[in-house]
């Protein structure tokens, strides 16, 4: 806006639309008296968005003000429902004093609120994890990096591949994601809702560096083991940078920056975080799913840490070994429920220590702080009990901090208030000078029990009374029945309807010196809350450190207890390929079911790689295939298993192709989902990987799909050897197991009596004898006339020899050879090879198209 512009507006709206102008995409909250208004088109928006009044503040350059406003004491409310509609905002305070200001009160933004960079407690989930996170790339190669402000953890990595980098965001999942203006994946942003772009120059890489190694305090970034990260570092400099922009203060909790090695986990893509339901179900929702039936942690931090170790299984195996160490020696002492007690009263300091750091922590995180900090010797005397060395880290980083206990015992009262803003934050005893104050403010109260009595005795004035309000100060107010009797002395202050309000030069000298009191005493406590700041934050690394371990030993205590409840064993993880499972469960659907779960054995290895799985739809397959998936999934993040022994190899990565739907956003069918699916697990799948495939093929016609499947699977076996669950309707790939080496048929049976069907649930060597499709339907409650006629038309194509593999047959039957791969061309088909419409006169071609309907009509 020109200054021109800006001159038709009164001094206040040219000081609101000054700063509009330095955050245009911000909903502006303006701080006025007890309010945050908003103006333009703010208010509009704001009004739809928060569900609030949309009025008019008169006018200004000729044109009505559109206004909206908050309580400010209700602010966070309405902030939490912005942030989770993905909407940033900039919190605009009075910086300077009404009494000397001339003109406007000075305004500044003091902080900007986005999703991925919040920190308030009321504005966050406190089970999941909050991240911001950017993104750019440079000929199909990405940059990728995540922080998380509320606890500092801030990671980078380079994914390789477009699919890579859809995994990586599907399992990060931030809330807010940065990208620059020509990124050429539009696809990708829509994981987030708050995704930003960002201009190109602030992914610039020496610019990168330059922020990192300042906020860091090095000269390179070699000890981090970034330094060729070029990608990732320019992702990572533009996250710190809009951190940075949006606190508006030092971040000294952020310590490091970590790679992030595709080598040292196992990979997860975006399908199949999808199908095993980690932590977000197929409807998107949060039940059902892997981490509600494992996650009963007892810190907020210890939920998120879980979900991260779900999510980032590890092949590490003495990192694991060590936590498998760690459970069996929690459930061998039976100690796990007392450590778990223990930790409860700990709470979320890792987003207190956060808050710490951005000297943003209220009186009541500095409670809880104390809190944790007087749960550390009993910790601490439990570790020493358990006397294992799979413990020996946590002890040492949950050593007890007695300096700072005693410190924010003697400086923070019991039970402090929620905000520093009216004092009675710091504790009686704490500083000599603030409890003089105190003294004085707080013997306010007898001295005017004592002037009221006095006078009124004096006087003869029983009505007399002595009193205080902000506006008016301290008066003695007299009914208007007795004011005949009022001294000389008396000065009025104040008319009401049935009484006079008086002031006398003793009382003002005392209103003085109360009020100043008040004043001073509220003054020093605020400076003596910003010195508790930094008497704490030299200790900000020690007191993250415990955070971390206090966390870890949560989430162990948790799957010690998971695997007592829930008959959980330990796995055995070993350097030779292959997966061996005794009498394994789904974690999950055995917790829904009302029976009893039929456990089921698995064996896979170089030798007996491939399963060829066929039976009845519902008789449990995908169950069978995603809990040997789920059993693997959870001894890579050294978890006891849903089995009664399993012994597991190395896994690099875990695939599933199971089940699919439209993606209509993206213009892809069923089919074409599937496809890409399956080619994603064809070109990326090793020797070490489980991949689990799914009625690959039913999204086309018999042949098509048959022939897909078949190549899939010879593909798999042949050129890959991964380690597959192959489940398919196909009953012609039962002939496989005779054709290759290391395939296997399995089957799930059931059993039909009349037209009931039981569902055996039971793995059984060998193929599956019928499909039981018409049964299937007929549970499902297809018509009776329907099923009767389908098994008439069975009938038919069993003898015309024309059964597919899609149709209810004994195996063996049809075998792929007998099956043409292609249609013979029917009689229409040739008479429109016969046809040269270049040779045709317009009559000729009406005759043709006539006998091509003909043809048609007749089929």
């Amino acid at each position: 806006m020109t200054v021109q512009a800006l001159e038709k507006h009164t001094p206040m709206m040219q000081q609101y639309l000054k700063l509009k102008a330095q955050h245009p995409e911000e909903l502006l909250f303006y701080r006025m008296g007890d309010f945050y208004e908003l103006f333009y088109d703010d208010a509009k928006r704001a009004s739809q968005l928060l569900d609030i009044s949309l009025t008019k503040r008169g006018s200004s350059g000729g044109e009505p003000i559109p206004m909206a406003g908050v309580p400010y004491h209700a602010v966070e409310g309405y902030l939490a429902k912005l942030v989770q509609l993905g909407e940033p905002v900039a919190i605009c305070e009075q910086i300077g004093d009404p009494a000397t200001s001339k003109g406007p009160v000075e305004r500044q933004v003091v902080r900007i609120v986005t999703p991925g960079t919040v920190s308030d407690e009321a504005l966050l989930s406190e089970r999941v994890d909050n991240l911001v996170a950017a993104l750019t790339c440079d000929n199909d190669q990405f940059g990728f990096a995540t922080l998380d402000i509320t606890s500092g953890r801030f990671v980078l990595t380079e994914p390789t591949t477009y699919e890579q980098m859809q995994a990586e965001l599907q399992r990060t999942q931030p809330v807010e994601l940065l990208y620059p203006e020509d990124f050429p994946y539009p696809d990708l942003l829509s994981v987030s809702r708050g995704a930003r772009r960002r201009p190109i120059w602030e992914f610039d890489l020496d610019t990168a560096r330059s922020q990192l190694t300042g906020q860091f305090g090095t000269r390179d970034l070699v000890g981090f083991g970034v330094e060729d990260c070029s990608l990732g570092l320019s992702a990572a400099g533009c996250v710190l940078q809009y951190a940075k922009e949006t606190q508006r203060t030092a971040l000294p909790h952020i310590r490091a920056i970590v790679k992030d090695q595709q080598d040292s986990s196992v990979v997860l893509d975006a399908a199949t975080r999808r199908n095993l339901e980690i932590t977000q179900n197929l409807a998107g929702g949060t039940d059902n799913t892997l981490a509600e039936v494992l996650d009963q942690t007892t810190t907020p931090m210890g939920s998120r840490l879980l979900k991260r170790w779900l999510h980032q299984p590890l092949r590490d195996r003495q990192v694991l070994n060590q936590r498998l160490d760690a459970i069996g020696t929690l459930l061998d002492n039976s100690l796990y429920t007392d450590l778990s007690d223990a930790l409860k009263p700990v709470g979320d300091i890792e987003r207190v220590l956060a808050r710490l750091a951005m000297r943003s922590a209220r009186p009541r995180d500095m409670a809880k702080l104390r809190t944790a900090l007087a749960q550390l010797p009993e910790v601490q005397t439990l570790l020493t009990e358990l006397d294992h060395s799979a413990f020996s880290d946590h002890q040492k980083a949950t050593t007890p901090m007695p300096e700072l206990h005693d410190l924010l015992t003697r400086a923070v009262v019991d039970n402090p208030p929620v905000v520093i803003r009216d004092g009675g934050v710091i504790a009686p005893g704490y500083n000599a000078e603030l409890d003089e104050w105190r003294d004085l403010s707080e013997g306010a109260s007898r001295y005017l029990e004592e002037l009221e009595n006095r006078e009124r005795e004096q006087h003869g004035i029983d009505t007399l009374k002595v009193g205080y309000n902000q506006v008016h100060g301290f008066y003695i107010q007299i009914s208007r029945a007795q004011s005949d009797r009022v001294p000389a002395h008396y000065i009025r202050r104040q008319t009401l309807k049935n009484a006079e309000r008086y002031i006398i030069p003793e009382l003002k000298e005392h209103e003085d010196k109360v009020l100043s009191s008040r004043s001073n005493a509220l003054a020093l406590e605020k400076r003596l809350w910003d010195e508790l700041f930094d008497q704490l934050l030299p200790h900000l690394a020690r007191l993250q450190q415990a955070s971390e371990a206090l966390s870890a030993l949560d989430v162990l205590c948790n799957l010690a207890e998971r695997a007592d409840s829930l008959n959980y064993h330990r796995p055995t993880l070993t350097e030779q390929p292959g997966i061996d499972i005794e009498a394994g469960r789904h974690p999950v659907v055995e917790q829904v079911m009302t029976d009893p779960f039929i456990p089921n054995p698995i064996t896979l290895n170089p030798e007996r790689r491939m399963l060829i799985i066929t039976g009845p739809n519902m008789g449990g397959k995908s169950t069978y295939m995603r809990q040997t998936a789920l059993i693997t999934l959870l001894s890579h993040i050294g978890a006891y298993v849903p089995a009664e022994h399993a012994t597991i190899g190395p896994i690099d990565r875990i695939f599933t192709r199971i089940g699919a739907s439209d993606d209509l956003a993206s213009g892809r069918s069923t089919f074409m989902v599937e496809m890409t699916e399956t080619a994603n697990i064809l070109h990326n799948a090793t020797a070490n990987s489980l991949v689990l495939m799914d009625e690959i093929g039913r999204g086309t016609s018999t042949y098509d799909g048959l022939s897909l499947a078949w190549a899939s699977a010879e593909w798999l076996a042949e050129k890959i050897h991964a380690m597959t669950l192959f489940a398919t309707h196909y009953f012609e790939l039962t002939e496989l197991p005779g054709q290759m080496e290391g395939l296997v048929n399995v089957h799930l049976d059931a059993m039909e009596h009349g037209d009931e069907i039981a569902f055996m649930h039971a793995v059984q060597e060998g193929a599956a004898s019928k499909s039981y499709g018409l049964a299937v339907a007929s549970l499902a409650g297809v018509p009776k006339p329907v099923i009767r006629r389908a098994k008439h038309k069975l009938a038919q194509l069993e003898q015309s020899g024309q059964h597919t593999a899609n149709t209810e047959q004994s195996v063996g039957k049809i075998t792929p050879t007998q099956l043409p791969l292609l249609p013979e061309p029917s009689e229409l088909d040739h008479a429109i090879d016969a046809l040269n419409p270049d040779e045709m006169t317009p009559r000729q071609a009406l005759d043709a198209l006539y006998a091509l309907k003909a043809l048609q009509q007749s089929r």
